[in-house]
């Protein structure tokens, strides 16, 4: 064990070597990663880690300062609030993540290795100024952020779903599947969930869109958010579900969980991967079977992708009406095409016919949802799954967004229109109490300011 005297020693040279770098560029990388290692090196960390986030940053930032004082290192208060900031960022945080992630106006995040950091604002990617050390360094991060929800990424499992404290997605790749280093996806939420009058107020929809979204969820229709990647369907599910009536209990089902529904009685449910050993897998499926056992008024599944879909459609079918879900979809005709695959991969010896008759048996609206090319997002079509006289079935669009052109500065130019045609489920409606008159649907053939 080392003397007194020897630690003495040690401090000394150390500080005499720290003092010998003040004035060169790279000092703060040297200070940080230097008191990084005494924090972990000289102090309780089982005590720290039961701090509170704020007590701890604030303990961190007092013994920082007592290193500093006790090395006699002397540098600028600009580079000392860098110094601390990095620390309490690496420490606590998720280091040069953490002014992205504080950042409102960013809604996603990709880390295309150590090197490469876009963000996007307002729809638009861009490159931003922030970089990693190496390699390492972004896997510290990931660490980090997968480690406090019991999820690993390693060689064995190189990919990972986790989401933040704050509940943005995460979704990280390392090698031998990435070719780039590690790959880090972040899909950012804002704290408040957004509510029906953010979506008017971005144009999303517009007023008579909005009031028959919110009929049709209190009147028990079964929904399906429809689109691509980025293109908002999840908030358009935490909208849709803040028009359940307060007295109905919802459970909510997610692969990770992101909704956010200030309401009470809702409980959820999320999937879990697999362990190390390979055991220990709870499938989006097994958790829609088991909320039938829950006595659920409404049933919300995040995302079907797989057999799950099956599972979904056949509580439609039985009682648990007013169920919402989403699936990744170009259009709404695609929508039942990807949700009839999904039912064959449930195992479902069915003929195709079949298949179809049963699942517009259980979905009546479907709403899609698109990215356009401008960064915007909005609903460009909502349309009632209806069964003919005859047996056969059709897609009617109701709402739809009409392109008229582009802005001089690669705006997308358009309007929403009813089509004409007036849904059936006018009526059902009507005995919820909610009247919506036929002239509602009359189409629109210029832009109308709201």
């Amino acid at each position: 064990m080392a003397s007194l005297f020897d630690k003495r020693k040690e401090k000394v040279v150390v500080s005499a070597k720290l003092q010998s770098y003040q004035y060169e560029n790279h000092l703060v990388d040297e200070l940080v990663e230097h008191y990084k290692a005494r924090l972990l090196r000289d102090t309780n960390l089982e005590v720290l880690t039961k701090l509170t986030q704020g007590e701890m940053r604030l303990r961190i930032e007092q013994l920082v300062s007592q290193f500093m004082s006790e090395e006699k290192v002397i540098i600028s208060r600009h580079d000392k609030e860098i110094l601390i900031t990095r620390i309490l960022d690496e420490s606590v945080g998720f280091g040069p993540l953490e002014p992205l992630i504080n950042d409102p106006s960013i809604t996603e995040v990709l880390i295309n290795g150590c090197e490469e950091v876009y963000v996007e604002r307002l729809g638009k990617l861009e490159l931003s100024d922030v970089k990693f050390r190496d390699d390492d360094h972004v896997r510290h991060i990931v660490d980090r952020i997968v480690a406090p929800i019991g999820r690993r990424i390693d060689e064995s499992s190189p990919m990972v779903d986790a989401r933040l404290p704050d509940g943005s997605r995460v979704n990280a790749v390392i090698s031998p599947i990435s070719l780039n280093g590690t790959l880090v996806s972040i899909r950012k939420f804002r704290k408040e969930p957004f509510k029906m009058e953010d979506l008017l107020n971005f144009h999303t929809l517009n007023s008579a869109m909005s009031e028959f979204l919110d009929g049709i969820v209190k009147a028990k229709m079964n929904t399906l958010i429809s689109g691509g990647t980025g293109s908002g369907k999840t908030s358009i599910l935490n909208v849709l579900a803040a028009s359940i009536p307060f007295g109905e209990r919802v459970i909510t089902i997610e692969d990770s969980a992101e909704l956010r529904l200030n309401r009470p009685n809702v409980v959820g449910m999320e999937a879990r991967p697999a362990n190390v050993e390979g055991s220990g897998e709870v499938t989006i499926r097994q958790l829609v079977k088991n909320s039938l056992r829950m006595r659920p008024d409404r049933i919300i599944v995040g995302e079907v992708r797989s057999g799950e879909a099956f599972d979904m459609l056949q509580a439609m079918n039985t009682g648990h009406e007013g169920s919402l879900t989403t699936v990744h979809a170009n259009s709404p005709d695609d929508a039942l095409r990807r949700v009839e695959a999904m039912v064959v991969m449930a195992g479902m010896d069915l003929p195709s016919h079949i298949v179809r008759e049963y699942i517009v048996g259980a979905l009546d609206i479907i709403v899609q949802a698109t990215r356009l090319t401008d960064g915007s997002r909005k609903i460009v079509s909502i349309s009632e799954v209806v069964t003919n006289k005859d047996g056969s079935h059709e897609v009617r669009e109701i709402f739809h967004f009409k392109r008229t052109g582009i802005g001089p500065d690669g705006e997308i130019i358009g309007h929403f229109t009813p089509t004409g045609y007036v849904p059936e489920c006018l009526s059902r409606l009507k005995v919820f109490g909610i009247n919506i008159p036929e002239s509602a649907f009359t189409p629109v053939y210029e832009e109308v300011k709201q």
